[in-house]
């Protein structure tokens, strides 16, 4: 990363991230398989241009009612007074019919504007869905809603100024200027493309140096937002340590940086506004002094200085537009470039060309020799392997680091392995599309993470076509149906965010109920109940036996007790299969496995002496 940039690689850069961004947009006005889309933007193209000519022509009206009630018209008598007044209601009439013209464009337009967002919007969504998991572990959730945010409000900034703001200013300032030159001469044009010159000139510079404070204003404000994100997530974990004042000082920390961008924009803003204002103020001036001169002279008319002032303001109020649209247009620029650069970001995994939909007939599951790293330069999974019948049971316990929940991601091909194969009823699962793949597989987590919904909602997410009866008949396999009836609101009952209203047992039994009712052939139960207390796991563990019937089954546990009845057993050490067998057989061993229960053992055994000598509840080892 560099840490210094000049002024001049600093433009360079942006303006071929701003055209990289411009061509991207392009599609989405232009394309080739909706023509409707394109008759809208030719037909409001055309009422800009419309829209544009009555706008410039407006002063001439102005112009000839002035000379006619100055004595410089022809007319006299009565016809004066009524030609005078003719025009200035053709004036009115040419000033509404810009107007209107102006605001029947927009409403053309603001179909395809809306369409192109939706598009966008949703181009995005999916996209990110598709990116790797490495990718959501590496990036802050809070920031990243914040590029997405930005960039959608920049395309629909884009949309309605860079065509209908930013193009109609530059066709209006070259009729004008040729107005100028044809009826005044060669001094005024001279003036007024001097005074355009020097007001986009230092509009654009200042712009620039703007834009750099404003992307570090953009770092703070997420950074500012993913801390206070990240802390409202962990609530529970601030409570926990009293850290609620040490949190405030963090956000506060991230704030200051913020307020000082802030505050740079602000001052850089009032230079920009004054020296605009003195730029425009100073041709304005320019020009109504060579007019009052020839006026003087006699060889313009008052009409003609007066549409010469009507000119240079009607010119400067889109000029001190051009300033503000430059601004956000340069930002939404930076803002949908940081948008797309998202769009960019390469899905680590992938379907190949051609893959084709898993068929599951009998369930097996086989590791063949499964190397895997999280970093290359640090191995994880060393060999690992290891055949589950169909309808089979395989436990996978071992100590932290060992590599466990690793194997559960590569089951669902979070990632992809690095060496050997892992295959379901003999197809190697990059072969096959990965919707199927996770349409084949349930899980049931340590930690199951609910929608901010309904009961309802989370059970039917695992099968959204699902009838009432079958969510129902979901619930009551779990033991969850009687607890959800008991609600005030049965199964419309609020969970709150990531289901933070209701247990861990009950939103295991929620998440139990949701892969039930998806019914997939092969389960895998990573630590399902190893954050629960023993009389709860003792109760969840009963709806994932039933859970199980019938399934091939994955269980990476923790606590020995849970899986003393799976088919085999499998301990992991450092990435590698140290010890296998049934449980019975790996404690006839003395090995890892039989420590390791011994050690659980006398734990659950202190536990129940505590409970009887105090009488009441003691924490579940």
């Amino acid at each position: 990363m560099r840490t210094t940039v000049t002024k001049a690689e600093f433009t360079a850069d942006d303006r071929r991230r701003a055209l990289r961004t411009i061509r991207r947009m392009i599609p989405y006005l232009w394309p080739k398989e909706q023509p409707w889309i394109r008759r809208r933007v030719m037909f409001a193209l055309l009422l800009l241009v419309v829209a544009k000519v009555v706008t410039v022509i407006t002063p001439f009206f102005y112009r000839a009612a002035v000379n006619a009630l100055a004595g410089d018209a022809p007319s006299a008598g009565w016809a004066l007074g009524a030609g005078a007044v003719g025009l200035t209601v053709a004036y009115g009439m040419a000033r509404v019919m810009a107007a209107g013209m102006q605001q029947l464009r927009d409403a053309v337009f603001a179909r395809v504007a809306q369409r192109a967002l939706r598009q966008l919007a949703l181009e995005t969504f999916r996209h990110i869905h598709r990116l790797s998991l490495r990718y959501h572990i590496t990036r802050k959730t809070g920031s990243l809603s914040r590029v997405i945010e930005r960039g959608v409000k920049g395309v629909e900034f884009l949309l309605r100024f860079l065509l209908f703001s930013l193009g109609p200013l530059i066709l209006e300032l070259i009729m004008v200027a040729a107005i100028f030159f044809t009826l005044f001469g060669f001094s005024y044009l001279l003036v007024v493309v001097i005074t355009i010159w020097a007001y986009v000139w230092f509009t654009f510079r200042i712009t620039e140096w703007r834009v750099r404070i404003r992307k570090q204003m953009n770092d703070q404000d997420a950074d500012a937002n993913q801390k206070a994100i990240d802390s409202l997530l962990n609530f529970e974990t601030v409570k926990y340590f009293a850290a609620e004042e040490r949190e405030a000082m963090r956000y506060d920390g991230a704030m200051a940086g913020y307020e000082q961008a802030a505050l740079k924009t602000s001052y850089s803003l009032a230079i920009l506004n004054f020296g605009q204002a003195l730029f425009i103020t100073a041709g304005l001036v320019a020009v109504m002094v060579l007019a009052a001169i020839e006026v003087g002279r006699g060889t313009l008319t008052v009409g003609d200085f007066v549409m010469v002032n009507a000119y240079m303001i009607q010119i400067t109020l889109p000029l001190n537009f051009l300033g503000t649209v430059y601004r956000e247009i340069r930002q939404a620029l930076v803002d949908m470039s940081d948008m797309f650069e998202l769009l960019e970001q390469p899905p680590e995994v992938v379907d190949k060309p051609g893959a084709r939909p898993l068929v599951v007939n009998e369930g097996r599951v086989a590791f063949d020799d499964v190397h895997f790293g999280y970093d290359p330069a640090r191995p994880i999974l060393k060999g690992i392997g290891f055949d589950v019948p169909g309808g089979g049971s395989l436990a996978i316990v071992g100590p932290s680091g060992s590599g466990k929940s690793t194997i559960g991601r590569l089951l669902f091909r979070f990632y992809d392995v690095t060496g050997g194969a892992i295959r379901i009823d003999g197809q190697d699962i990059r072969d096959v599309t990965q919707k199927s793949l996770h349409a084949a597989i349930g899980i049931v987590p340590q930690d199951t993470v609910l929608f901010n919904d309904t009961i309802y909602y989370n059970i039917a997410y695992g099968h959204p076509d699902a009838s009432r009866e079958e969510v129902e008949a979901a619930a009551k396999a779990a033991r969850i149906h009687d607890f959800v009836m008991s609600l005030p609101e049965g199964y419309a009952t609020q969970v709150g965010e990531r289901g933070l209203k209701l247990s861990g047992g009950e939103k295991q039994r929620v998440g139990i109920a949701r892969t039930l009712l998806k019914n997939p052939p092969i389960l895998l139960l990573d630590e399902a109940t190893s954050a629960l207390d023993s009389e709860t796991e003792r109760e969840i563990q009963e709806s994932l036996r039933r859970l199980g019937e019938g399934r091939t089954v994955l269980t990476i546990a923790h606590r020995l007790s849970t899986i003393v009845d799976a088919d085999e057993i499998i301990v992991l050490e450092a990435g590698r299969v140290a010890e296998r067998g049934t449980h019975k057989a790996l404690l006839a061993k003395e090995g890892r496995y039989a420590r390791m229960w011994q050690r659980q053992q006398a734990e659950e055994e202190k536990r129940r002496r505590t409970v009887r000598e105090t009488g009441g509840d003691a924490p579940a080892g």
